[in-house]
This record gives structure tokens, sequence and C-alpha cells, in this order.
């Protein structure tokens, strides 16, 4: 069995195989790059830029160097393209991409319910982080820096469930698709 989302510290061996082959380090050297698998990496690069986003705005209000109003304001707006895209996101690859890219190397198929089973655990953190986000946004502002403090360490464990979830997706993913192509996903 592998490591559940909040205790893996990477893929085991057996769902490398293909990154020994296709190291991230020449993704962007291959012909297979350009189109689906940038695109889609893009789109990783997005919901790490908006969590870097809101973490600072959050350290930002915790430290009252922001207004409570702007800082509700932008809470408000990326969270909700956060959950939104990612949820979306995640539903394609889980109804789509994953059942085609484990046909393509069954070797990996354990790899994509592993896959799977991370986003149902997202799931729990993104509710997680929208109840708290909610209760940060009801709340007054004269005490919004000290509930900012507590929702900051909340973000920054979602922040490295879910870095850990696209680091792992990204080494088996643009691999299979590097080798087999991207045809049957778009």
């Amino acid at each position: 069995m592998i490591d559940p989302l909040d205790t893996r510290t990477g893929l085991p061996d057996a769902l490398r195989v293909l990154l020994a082959e296709y190291p991230r380090a020449h993704w962007a050297d291959d012909p297979g790059y350009h189109g689906l698998v940038s695109f889609w990496l893009d789109r990783h690069m997005m919901f790490r830029r908006i969590l870097d986003k809101l973490s600072a705005d959050t350290r930002a209000a915790a430290d009252r160097k922001i207004a409570p109003q702007a800082y509700a304001q932008g809470l408000a707006r990326l969270g909700s393209m956060f959950v939104g895209e990612l949820h979306g996101h995640h539903g394609i690859e889980d109804a789509h991409y994953f059942p085609v890219l484990a046909a393509k190397d069954a070797r990996l198929a354990e790899g994509f319910a592993l896959l799977d089973r991370d986003h149902h655990d997202l799931d729990g953190h993104l509710n997680r982080f929208v109840e708290q986000a909610n209760a940060l946004l009801q709340g007054s502002p004269e005490t919004l820096a000290d509930r900012a403090a507590a929702f900051h360490d909340d973000l920054a464990r979602l922040e490295r469930f879910l870095d850990r979830h696209l680091i792992d997706e990204e080494e088996l993913v643009v691999p299979v698709v590097l080798k087999h192509g991207a045809g049957g996903l778009g």
C-alpha cells in the first residue's frame, strides 16, 4: 500500500519507472511537451501561485499590513477561484485523463488510482479551507488579524498537501504523455 497524501514523501520507485526515462529537467526539451503537457503544468502553477498569494495576503492581514476589507475581498475572490478551478481540474482528471493514461501504461495504473484517492483527500482539506475562509470573512474586522494568523497556519498545511500531490501527479502524468503521446486526452 502506498502512503496516503498526508504522510507520503514521494512516489514509490515502482511508479517512477518512466520518470527515470523522462527526467523532469528535460521535459521542456521534449517535442511532446508543448501543447497539453505545458498547458496542464501551467494549471498546476496557477494553483501554486494562488495559494502563495493567499498565504502572503493572510500573513499581511495577520500583521495588520493590509486593510481588513481589502483582505476580505481578495480572499473571497481568490479563494472561490482556487476551489472552483481545482475541483474542475480534478474532476476532469478523475473522469477522463487518469483512465486514459492508466490504459497507456498499465504498470502505472496503481499510481493513477492513488492520484484519484488524493483528490478525495484534498476535498476534505478544501472543505476545511472554505469553512475557515467563510468564518474569517464573517467575523468582525477588529479581530481579523488574530483569526488570519490561525488561518495562515492552515493554509501552510493545505499548501504542503497540495504540493505533494501536484509533484507526484506531474511525475506520473508527464512521462506517460511524453512516452505515449496525448492521444485520447484532448
